[in-house]
């Protein structure tokens, strides 16, 4: 298993600090999440149904023309490689690591690059996979150069294939309209935005019959009835959604000021997270968890990822960063 964000209590056995103690900020994830709604008890009595309203729901707020909900996109991300056969698949070297598992576990040879692929990569690869915006780098993609790339791929069998993950606070940016397109495969989650990672609630966006396949392969009820209720119901709530964009956006902000002050500027972020690159990142953590402050270590590229602390948490990350500085 690959070690994610979130995994407090590592920290807590290693540090003797209580969990309640701790500001967790390993993983990105929204801390002021959506207030969950009333579950009627007769939902946790039946089996889930697919003709509950979800499907329409997801497809209006995506904008897209079919969707299929998941188990998580985690559930999305082992299914894609058992779609082609051994194939070569491009990807940044920095970026969410399940995606690479998943595929070289599948058979499939991955390739990584820097910042984009070249185009002598581009002639090379069936698949191009990307996370936009990237996962834990911050850094985008266009538009317009991501469905160039499908363009050139799909032209001749290849796919592109985008992890959105972190795309709800900038809709606007995403290519989920597009997957009309043959060979073009978005991943969304309610994890992060909507800070509802508990629920297990994803979606994958493409072409109907290629849904269609992949539901065949997942079976019957990957999504739990409560959790089908629970995204029905925040993905019509725009009023929340449009404010909660606002506060993020301000939140990232007022963290990012933070982190210059005390000499950590980061190097990119979303509205969700900020990623500082240092080559003191090991030192740091320690220092930080020594504190009762959890942040996210990539010791391959020794970097930092701060997710956003609750309203109420700002003091208590700025006396750990002004005691580090």
């Amino acid at each position: 298993m690959l070690e994610h964000g979130g995994n407090l209590k590592f920290a807590v056995k290693k540090y003797g600090i209580p969990a309640e103690l701790w500001l967790d900020l390993s993983t990105g994830i929204n801390p002021n999440h959506y207030p969950i709604p009333h579950i009627p008890a007769n939902i946790w009595q039946r089996l889930p149904e697919d003709q509950d309203g979800l499907i329409e729901a997801a497809c209006t707020y995506y904008g897209c023309q079919s969707v299929l909900p998941t188990a998580g996109s985690q559930a999305a991300i082992q299914i894609l490689p058992r779609l082609r056969a051994s194939c070569r698949i491009a990807m940044p070297n920095t970026m969410y690591q399940e995606h690479a598992h998943a595929w070289q576990n599948n058979g499939h040879t991955v390739v990584f690059f820097e910042h984009s692929p070249s185009a002598e990569m581009l002639n090379q690869v069936d698949v191009v996979l990307v996370c936009n915006p990237n996962n834990p780098t911050g850094n985008r993609f266009n538009k317009s150069q991501l469905l160039h790339w499908h363009q050139q791929l799909s032209s001749r069998g290849g796919c592109l294939i985008v992890d959105e993950a972190f795309m709800d606070t900038t809709p606007e940016d995403s290519v989920a309209a597009e997957t009309y397109l043959e060979n073009l495969f978005v991943l969304r989650s309610l994890g992060k935005f909507f800070g509802l990672a508990g629920a297990r609630v994803g979606f994958l966006l493409a072409q109907k019959n290629v849904l269609s396949q992949v539901q065949e392969m997942l079976g019957p009820w990957s999504l739990t009835g409560p959790s089908r209720f629970i995204a029905s119901h925040v993905l019509h709530d725009h009023n929340w959604q449009t404010n909660m964009r606002k506060e993020l956006s301000t939140n990232s902000q007022q963290l990012k000021q933070l982190l210059v002050q005390y000499g950590l500027t980061p190097r990119g972020e979303t509205d969700l997270f900020q990623f500082v690159a240092t080559t003191k990142a090991i030192a740091i953590q320690e220092n930080l968890a020594k504190q009762g402050v959890w942040v996210r270590l990539f010791k391959e590229v020794s970097a930092l990822r701060f997710g956003l602390p609750t309203n109420d948490d700002w003091d208590k990350l700025e006396q750990a960063l002004k005691a580090i500085n």
